[in-house]
């Protein structure tokens, strides 16, 4: 296993354990945390393995921090039915 897929499964633990502790804020500020050293994780797991597990690696991401994804999908379909 590669040296970029180790730090995407810590990344997943370290998630799951961040999920698991309380938060005043509905866990907001980790999701933030988490998706800004994820982003260059993905970065290094595409550039070493390719762009197939890229994109597994991303959707395993997507699916750890969905609400995220579902706000940001929320707000692109309403910029798309204002213009």
């Amino acid at each position: 296993m590669s040296f970029s897929l180790i730090l995407a499964c810590l990344w997943a633990v370290a998630a799951n354990v961040l999920a698991m502790t309380p938060s005043r804020d509905n866990h907001w500020t980790r999701a933030y945390a988490l998706i800004a050293v994820g982003i260059p994780i993905l970065g290094y797991v595409t550039y070493e393995n390719g762009p197939w597990v890229g994109i597994v690696v991303l959707l395993a991401g997507m699916s750890v921090l969905r609400w995220p994804v579902i706000y940001l999908s929320r707000w692109l379909r309403g910029l798309r039915r204002q213009g």
